[in-house]
């Protein structure tokens, strides 16, 4: 097969031959990308018009239908795109899938891509977008780094709508037994906001007086990419399995300690009703025109943070390569995808490439600091291959995470201007020394041509034959599954328990949540759970402060240190720069 660039693929062609291109370009060239109509890119999928809702030209809503319409067609090659730790600035997990997408077609073969939607957190904040970037990104990039169409609202209208129904419940004397003291369902919404952590509700007038406002309690807000409800919208099969699902989760406890849930208190049915066009995966389209599925956030630090399982489902059958990408590193996102998200979805994973970077392998020598939102250390731009081969004990920890779960990894080098020959020569030989393919790849500015190389090592890399498995078996107990996390992937030399996660976990066996898979909520900035350690640190234990109950998406997740959940905006937010032109067209967001 031959890759046929539609409207607009000649044009971004020779506008790649210009200037060195920054991540503020992206906008540019997403509003210069010539869309294709939305049905002409699920016909590609062989998604039949009624599949397809369409919302505007380029972005559409996919039928559930289509999973058991597809069912018959042969399953694509599974491919998951990881990375080493990354910096603050992170290493370009989202744009690397992207241009892997395009590199597929270019190079002659049938692929989509699904990844993840962002949130409006990042995106006014200081990181920006999630839509890739450069000519490796998926578009129309305004709308999808907004409000798209409209998913993490009803995320924020459901978990909302729980927590209103708590207080009611409450305030009409509480027939569950519910105790407000014991009330751990929060509010959410989506923008960093740190003024809003921690607060008071039930709270009267202010001049005093009667009230009729619910019982005066602490609560907080976190961001909607932490809630419990995408993580559970994430991991839902079928709109069955989410509202199953939404009864799950357990808003607080009795006086007696027993469980209340959503379905206690006649909540899930609403939430399901609000969240059911949600369930849809977005199908978008990239600069080049690879179909994209773009579906869910969870926060990647307390819960899987993948895209969907339905996203899945229906790409894996509808092509011949899905590319999907898992947030932070092996340890992190590629570890949960493996042993949260395979174990529901029922499908395995064909290959992985891992994301490397000179800069953060820099980072991890224990040389240089990196620190979001200012320049980069004069120093670190310096030629030095021996830094890399120093920091890149890191990335071998991160391919042997794959190796342990039986999959083929391949390493990705993002390349960067600032980078030299020699130093992308020092992560080729470590990469050639722990077994896996390596490519250098340039998709960011050179689109899916410049992706040709680490597509054609992919295409290998799926053919050769794996075992997968998991990390643990679903009967083991919750330590023993939190020990085999400590130690076999983040090279921990063991588990210190506090009374307090102790008493958690004998606390969930007894209640019989003991078969639930583990999401260990731990820094993404080090294999470790101290942000400050960096390659691959040895000699230290894990710290687990408390363990939480996520009933409805299905896991449990120990803390590990300070778990942030809701960010605060930095000095200089990206907000500050966004505007409308006298056109109308949105400017300054990347």
């Amino acid at each position: 097969m031959t890759t046929t660039h539609h409207t607009g693929g000649e044009q971004v062609a020779e506008e790649r031959s210009a200037a060195p291109l920054t991540a503020q370009d992206s906008l540019g060239i997403s509003a210069r990308t010539q869309l294709r109509p939305i049905s002409e890119i699920g016909t590609e999928l062989g998604l039949d018009e009624d599949l397809i809702e369409p919302y505007g030209r380029g972005v559409g809503k996919v039928d559930l239908a289509a999973i058991e319409r597809l069912a018959d067609r042969p399953r694509a090659k599974y491919i998951l795109v990881t990375a080493i730790t990354p910096t603050p600035l992170g290493e370009g997990k989202t744009t690397t899938a992207v241009g892997l997408g395009q590199g597929l077609q270019q190079t002659g073969r049938r692929a989509a891509v699904a990844v993840r939607q962002p949130s409006l957190g990042p995106t006014l904040g200081i990181k920006g977008g999630g839509t890739g970037g450069g000519w490796s990104q998926v578009v129309p990039m305004d709308r999808l780094n907004l409000h798209l169409t409209g998913d993490l609202h009803a995320v924020t209208a459901a978990h909302n709508q729980l927590a209103a129904m708590v207080d009611n419940h409450l305030h009409r004397g509480s027939p569950s037994g519910l105790h407000p003291e014991r009330v751990t369902w929060r509010r959410v919404m989506d923008v960093n906001d740190r003024s809003l952590r921690q607060i008071v509700t039930g709270m009267g007038p202010a001049g005093g007086g009667a009230t009729s406002n619910g019982p005066v309690r602490q609560s907080g807000f976190d961001i909607t990419a932490a809630s419990e409800v995408m993580a559970t919208l994430s991991l839902a099969r079928s709109l069955e399995d989410l509202r199953a699902r939404l009864g799950r989760i357990v808003v607080g406890t009795t006086g007696e300690g027993e469980p209340v849930t959503a379905e206690d208190i006649k909540a899930a049915g609403a939430m399901t009703v609000l969240l059911r066009e949600a369930l849809q995966p977005n199908l978008l389209q990239t600069v080049e025109h690879t179909p994209a599925l773009v579906h869910c956030g969870p926060f990647g630090n307390i819960a899987t943070g993948n895209s969907s399982v339905v996203a899945d489902l229906i790409g894996v059958r509808a092509t011949d390569y899905l590319i999907t990408e898992a947030g932070f590193a092996a340890d992190m996102g590629a570890e949960r995808f493996f042993n949260i998200k395979c174990r529901i979805s029922g499908l395995v994973p064909d290959a992985a490439v891992v994301v490397a970077t000179v800069r953060a392998l820099k980072v991890h020598s224990g040389r240089h600091r990196v620190v979001a939102g200012r320049p980069l250390p004069e120093a670190m731009l310096q030629e030095n291959p021996e830094e890399v081969r120093t920091g890149a004990e890191n990335l071998r920890a991160q391919l042997r995470i794959i190796r342990r779960h039986g999959v083929t990894p391949v390493v990705a080098i993002n390349a960067f201007p600032t980078d030299s020959a020699s130093e992308h020569e020092s992560i080729a030989r470590v990469a050639a020394e722990e077994g896996a393919r390596c490519a250098v790849s340039t998709h960011f500015a050179d689109g899916g041509a410049g992706a040709a190389e680490l597509a054609e090592a992919v295409v290998e890399a799926v053919e050769e034959p794996g075992q997968f498995r998991f990390l643990y078996p679903d009967e083991a107990p919750l330590t023993e599954k939190i020990d085999a996390i400590a130690t076999e992937v983040y090279g921990a030399d063991g588990v210190d328990l506090s009374p307090t996660a102790a008493k958690d976990l004998a606390a969930y066996t007894e209640a019989g949540y003991g078969h639930l898979p583990v999401c260990v909520a731990k820094t993404h900035l080090s294999l470790s759970a101290d942000p400050k350690l960096m390659g691959a640190p040895s000699g230290w234990r894990l710290p687990v402060r408390e363990v939480r109950l996520s009933a409805g998406a299905g896991f449990i997740y120990p803390i590990c240190g300070a778990m942030q959940t809701m960010p605060g905006l930095g000095s200089a937010p990206a907000a500050e720069n966004i505007d409308i032109d006298a056109e109308g067209r949105t400017i300054g967001l990347f």
